[in-house]
């Protein structure tokens, strides 16, 4: 505890007496000074008792003992000790009856004790009191460390929450609760998830100072502390603390502690799962290259339960890296040169708290995976990102919510006629049919083909059964087809432009029908012989045989492009 008036009353050396504000005595005192000026506010910081004899002011004065006194108690001073024996031989009554009106605390100082015995016992008691302090504080770092070691982030959120009288919480990545201690804390806690995203947003180190009731709606009275953790510039966690005031420099010492066991704990994990996502990119490209059995070897403990049970592969990218890209090939790329996931914080303002969407997406993934301790492998390669994830786990779960609150968001801002994040930073995810290890290649492919309907679609995420479910129809969405199909059917329609018959509308029947003259004659309304000599005509204007197969396919996808259009 710091020096108090109270202790300074009691300290048997001092002799001190009180002449006013007997109240206010528990009033912690930083610091004593002398000062003999009529106004010595300028150089007052609050929190000091002020030692003087009045040797230029009038202590008789009322009127002016009034203002002296209800000035220094405006500018934080905790009380006044006034020497006996100088300048008066008693306390002067204006001073005593002014302290008394301002319930001001007024010590009376005698003649045998100097000020500086009074400033070296405040000094001494707030040296002591910072040396409990530190003490305490190196006590906490111990306890704090046999804590981290022998229970992990859980058991050192129980000490830190012993030592600070209140509670602890730690956020992942995705700004989830992780642990909280005590276990009622976890619900404050999840109270708090748009604090802590807000809090992701700013480089590391970070800190915010949170009310309970004020800003959360709730009953609550405490105070609470959030802390990022990391040293990237890019928060990889987050520590709240939950007091019922504000700490103290024991406390203080503890949360510090705490910040720098979570941050070395949290650094470590990092260099762990970057030799873990190397792993993930091995066994990636033995599966990718037919080898299930040499990718279990290399997967081990680590991912050997993830190829155990169907899978789902899982292609992200943005939509600036998806416009450039062609897969015509279909081969499967994985980049091992790079494993590491693309710096933080390179790109522009924030999806879920990241400003990288594939950043946030893969944090998110493991987040989940983490919390329901199943499996998962992610690995950057170059402008995109390749998971494998167990099918209606919870890492897939998490994907598609994602992606989900992704297009939702968009939607709302494209209603609203807001900014935000263009085209061409939108993730666009596609998701591949469940697979085992030897059809890993084909789950591959699959989760391209999806992206690649998703990107046409403007959609953030499409899963391969809707692309096998659905038309061929909305795939024909691509200005290269309607290109196509426009140039093949130009000169029909030119032809019909000029009022000589309807080839157009005669081919789509005659089509639509199979062929079968008399069906698509009625549908048009004319003559067989009428619908037979139009077909001729389409013949001899595209100079192609309607006999072909391949040419009434063509055909028939142009029509079916040009009718998606609108035209």
């Amino acid at each position: 505890m710091p020096p108090t008036l109270a202790s300074l009353v009691h300290h048997s050396a001092l002799k001190l007496t009180v002449r006013a504000g007997e109240e206010r005595l528990d009033t912690a005192v930083r610091w004593a000074h002398v000062s003999e000026l009529a106004d010595p506010v300028p150089y007052m910081e609050g929190g000091e008792l002020l030692l003087f004899t009045a040797l230029k002011l009038d202590a008789e004065d009322p009127d002016a003992m009034r203002r002296y006194v209800k000035r220094l108690a405006g500018a934080g001073v905790v009380g006044l000790g006034f020497a006996v024996g100088v300048n008066y031989d008693a306390v002067p009554q204006a001073l005593v009856d002014a302290a008394r009106e301002e319930e001001f605390p007024l010590l009376e100082v005698p003649r045998r004790t100097p000020f500086i015995a009074i400033s070296k016992a405040v000094s001494a008691a707030i040296a002591a009191d910072q040396y409990r302090a530190v003490t305490a504080g190196f006590a906490a770092q111990r306890e704090l460390t046999k804590q981290a070691l022998s229970g992990g982030p859980e058991g050192l959120l129980g000490a830190l929450a012993g030592q600070v009288d209140g509670w602890a919480a730690l956020y992942d990545a995705s700004g989830a609760v992780v642990a909280a201690a005590p276990e009622w804390a976890g619900r404050r806690a999840a109270r708090l998830v748009a604090d802590v995203e807000r809090l992701r947003e700013r480089p590391a180190p970070a800190s915010a100072v949170v009310g309970g009731s004020e800003q959360h709606g709730g009953g609550d009275e405490d105070r609470v502390e959030l802390h990022s953790l990391g040293t990237g510039r890019r928060p990889r966690a987050a520590l709240a603390v939950g007091t019922a005031a504000a700490l103290g420099t024991a406390e203080r010492y503890a949360l510090h502690s705490a910040i720098a066991l979570l941050t070395l704990t949290t650094e470590r994990s990092r260099s762990l799962h970057s030799a873990e996502q190397r792993i993930g990119a091995a066994v990636l490209r033995m599966l990718l290259a037919g080898e299930p059995e040499h990718a279990r070897t290399v997967a081990g403990d680590l991912y050997g339960g993830l190829l155990d049970a169907p899978f789902r592969m899982i292609v992200a990218e943005v939509a600036s890296a998806s416009a450039g890209r062609a897969h015509a090939d279909g081969h499967a790329r994985v980049a091992l040169d790079k494993p590491e996931r693309p710096a933080p914080g390179t790109g522009a303002a924030a999806v879920a708290a990241s400003g990288d969407p594939l950043t946030g997406l893969a944090d998110v993934v493991e987040a989940a995976a983490a919390r329901s301790g199943e499996a998962v492998l992610v690995v950057p390669d170059g402008d995109r990102l390749v998971l494998l994830a167990a099918d209606g786990g919870a890492s897939t779960g998490a994907c598609t919510q994602y992606a989900e609150a992704l297009e939702t968001a968009r939607l709302t801002q494209r209603e609203q006629g807001g900014g935000g994040g263009g085209e061409d930073d939108e993730l666009v995810v596609g998701l591949s049919a469940p697979a085992g290890p030897i059809a890993a290649a084909t789950a591959y492919k699959q989760a391209e083909q999806a992206l690649s309907v998703a990107r046409r679609r403007g959609r953030a995420l499409v899963e391969h059964e809707e692309v096998a479910a659905g038309s061929v129809v909305p795939l024909l969405a691509d200005d290269a087809v309607r290109a196509f199909a426009d140039g093949l059917l130009r000169a029909l329609k030119d032809h019909d432009a000029t009022g000589r018959g309807d080839l157009v509308a005669s081919l789509r029947a005659w089509l639509s029908r199979h062929g079968q003259w008399d069906a698509a004659a009625a549908d048009l309304g004319v003559h067989r012989h009428t619908l037979r000599y139009r077909m001729r005509r389409v013949e001899e204007i595209l100079g192609r045989s309607l006999d072909d197969p391949d040419v009434r396919m063509e055909l028939w996808l142009a029509l079916k492009t040009t009718s998606a259009g609108g035209e």
